[in-house]
């Protein structure tokens, strides 16, 4: 009687431990992963990375844990995408043109195509990928793009015309070293990071890039004048993406985390974009630099100059079994409907 009194006590607190147990919260196991950013920390598109990375870990409850090694420390600029590609990195944000000829369809953004300014170009670059959904960008999983605000040229001497940029060395990259080409200056590639010295030691007399520059990378320190050459403002597509691999093992209301913030940061880089144009352009003008305005007779011809860039880009394209045309088309239509 007591042996059978003694295993029902012990059957009954099985039952409850077992029961406590099942309704104990499972604690979710933490998924790890390192981003390389090749801008700097102090950049505010470095910052627009970071606060997405927590922005992931506070949706997830903590289940992703994002760290992130801004300033190529990772890898460099050139080497991010296959970085991810390869599992260096988890996450990579770099640009499409640090690897000319790897991204044909993509470099069509870059183009000199007119973009009024960082959103719309940003927007752009989302709503043209969606749409072609390129085979190149197969091997990796885009989480979203950004671009800059209108590359205009940035020197130690002042612009005004075509003659005045005349044999000028340019920093430039991508589809920016043509336009430089076509304009009648000397493109000499390089990353944004080398910039700064290479225009301080007089290695090259100028840069093409959004005016954000001047104060994100502290280039108006080491130039004179700025020209606003609107017409022929290109952009600059950068990528956001994650290691396919990675990106197939979550689960999916992980995946749909990722996938919201990612559009919702769209924005956030574009404004962003924005933002540090308007401040480059303060910084610049209170280090006594000068902004120079294309008179619109110059103007024309600038946009005239570069046209042969697109056309060539069309022809390459096309000679590769791409939709070149409809690429410059797409584009055209989807930046009259951005501005």
């Amino acid at each position: 009687m007591k042996t059978n009194r003694i295993f029902t006590f012990s059957l009954i607190f099985l039952l409850i431990l077992a029961a406590f147990l099942i309704s104990m919260p499972v604690q979710a196991k933490t998924i790890s992963l390192n981003y390389s950013i090749f801008f700097p920390p102090s950049h505010d598109q470095c910052k627009a990375g970071v606060a997405w990375a927590e922005e992931i870990n506070k949706r997830t409850d903590g289940q992703i844990k994002i760290t992130v090694f801004p300033g190529g420390t990772l890898t460099k600029a050139n080497q991010c995408y296959d970085g991810v590609v390869n599992g260096i990195s988890d996450l990579g944000m770099s640009c499409f043109a640090y690897t000319r000829g790897k991204f044909p369809v993509m470099e069509a953004i870059d183009l000199p195509l007119g973009y009024p300014s960082g959103i719309a170009a940003t927007r752009v670059a989302n709503k043209f990928f969606k749409a072609i959904q390129p085979a190149e960008l197969s091997d990796v999983k885009v989480l979203y793009l950004h671009a800059h605000g209108p590359g205009l040229l940035h020197t130690k001497k002042p612009v005004h015309n075509l003659a005045d940029l005349k044999d000028m060395k340019i920093r430039s990259t991508g589809l920016s070293a043509k336009v430089v080409k076509s304009l009648g200056g000397v493109p000499v590639a390089m990353p944004q990071g080398s910039t700064y010295e290479s225009l301080q030691k007089g290695v090259v007399e100028g840069t093409f890039g959004p005016i954000e520059v001047l104060k994100g990378w502290h280039q108006g320190e080491v130039i004179k004048s700025s020209t606003d050459c609107f017409s022929v403002g290109y952009t600059t597509a950068m990528y956001v993406v994650m290691n396919l691999k990675k990106w197939n093992d979550l689960p999916e209301n992980l995946q749909k985390i990722f996938t919201d913030v990612s559009n919702e940061w769209i924005d956030v880089h574009g404004k962003a974009w924005d933002n540090g144009d308007r401040d480059g352009r303060q910084f610049t003008l209170g280090l006594g630099n000068e902004i120079i305005p294309l008179a619109d007779s110059e103007s024309k011809k600038w946009a005239s100059a570069v046209r042969p860039v697109i056309d060539e880009y069309i022809k390459a394209a096309t000679d590769k079994g791409l939709a070149g045309e409809k690429y410059v088309n797409l584009l055209s239509e989807l930046i009259d409907k951005n501005k």
